[in-house]
C-alpha cells in the first residue's frame, strides 16, 4: 500500500499515490483543500485501502459513473457526492452503473459480483447533481465543473483555482487511447471535448489514470494530440480489415479495435461492438464504407 509520504502536492491539490501508479482497476484520486472544505475527487480503490487515513473529507466529486471512480466512496457514506445529472444515477446505484455498459445478462451477473467484491461499490445515498460551469466553493479555493462528454454522457473535468489545476478525468492521455464503449458514449462528443480542452489554459493537467499530472499547456497539448490520434489509428485498422474482404460486425469485434486479444473482462465484447459500430457509422456518413445486410465493406 502506498502512504501519504508518497503523495504529491500541486498547490492545494494532492494526488494520492497508489502502488499501481493509477493503472486500472486503480485510479488517481485527488484531495483538494480549501480553508473551509476538503473535497475528495474520484475516490478510487486506493481510497478504499487507506480508509479514513486519507484525511478529513467534507464532500466528494465524481468525474463520471464508472466503478474505478467510485470504488472508495463507501469509506465516506455520509458525505455528499457531486456528479453530473447524466451520470448521477450510476453513482447512486450499482445497477444503474451496470446498465450503462449494455452487457448481456451473463456478463452483467459476473461483473455485478466484481463490483461488490473487487471494487467495493455499494452505491451512495447523497448524490447531488452539478452541471457545466457550476462552481463549488471550498473557501479560498474553487472547483469549476467542466462537462467533457463522450467517454460517458456525464463525464466531467474540474478546474481548481487559484492553482490552475485542470483535472481531465478519463481523457487520461494513456497509450491505450480513448474509451467510448458505453451505452451513453459518443465519439463525436468526445472529439468535441478534446477541442474544448485545447482552449483551456492551466498550469497542471491531472489525469485519472497512469499519466498522473502533466505540467504546462504545450506538453498537455502534445499528449492530448497523441491520445486523440488513437481514434484515427482505429479507423485505419478497421479500413485495413475491410480492404481484405467484407466483414460482419461480429468479425470486427472478434478482431478487436480497442483491447488486446489476451484481455478477458466481462465488458470487452460489448465495448468492442459499440466502438466498431460508431466507427462504421462515421465512415458510412463520410462515404467510405457501406453495409449490405449485416456485412460491411469499402465503397
Amino acid at each position: 500500500m502506498s502512504s501519504p509520504a508518497d503523495d504529491v502536492r500541486y498547490g492545494g491539490v494532492t494526488l494520492l499515490s497508489s502502488p499501481e501508479g493509477g493503472r486500472y482497476p486503480c485510479g488517481n484520486s485527488l484531495l483538494v483543500a480549501g480553508s473551509e472544505v476538503t473535497a475528495l475527487v474520484d475516490p478510487s480503490i486506493e481510497v478504499g485501502r487507506r480508509g479514513r487515513g486519507v484525511g478529513p473529507v467534507d464532500l466528494a466529486v465524481v468525474s463520471h459513473g464508472h466503478e474505478d471512480h467510485v470504488a472508495g466512496l463507501h469509506v465516506f457514506p455520509d458525505v455528499p457526492a457531486y456528479a453530473h445529472p447524466a451520470d448521477a444515477p450510476a453513482v447512486r446505484d450499482p445497477e444503474a452503473l451496470l446498465a450503462g455498459f449494455g452487457m448481456p445478462e451473463d456478463a452483467t451477473t459476473a461483473f455485478r459480483e466484481e463490483l461488490r467484491t473487487g471494487f467495493g461499490v455499494r452505491g451512495h445515498a447523497d448524490v447531488r447533481e452539478v452541471r457545466d460551469g457550476e462552481v463549488v466553493d471550498l473557501g479560498g479555493r474553487t472547483l469549476t465543473v467542466v462537462h467533457l462528454p463522450g467517454h460517458t454522457a456525464g463525464h466531467c473535468g474540474l478546474l481548481v483555482e487559484p492553482d490552475g489545476f485542470l483535472f481531465v478525468g478519463d481523457i487520461d492521455l494513456t497509450g491505450f487511447g480513448p474509451y467510448y464503449g458505453d451505452v451513453s458514449s459518443d465519439l463525436d462528443a468526445l472529439e468535441a471535448s478534446f477541442d474544448r480542452l485545447r482552449g483551456i489554459e492551466a498550469r497542471w493537467y491531472g489525469t485519472a489514470h497512469q499519466r498522473g499530472v502533466v505540467e504546462g499547456r504545450a506538453a498537455f497539448l502534445t499528449a492530448l494530440d497523441a491520445f486523440a490520434g488513437v481514434v484515427a489509428r482505429r479507423d485505419e485498422t478497421l479500413l485495413g480489415l475491410l480492404a481484405e474482404r467484407p466483414r460482419t460486425v461480429a468479425e470486427i469485434v472478434a478482431h478487436r479495435l480497442v483491447y488486446r486479444p489476451h484481455v478477458d473482462l466481462p465488458f470487452v465484447p460489448t465495448v468492442e461492438r459499440r466502438t466498431a459500430e460508431q466507427h462504421l457509422a462515421r465512415l458510412e456518413r463520410a462515404g467510405v464504407v457501406r453495409a449490405e445486410g449485416d456485412t460491411w465493406g469499402l465503397r
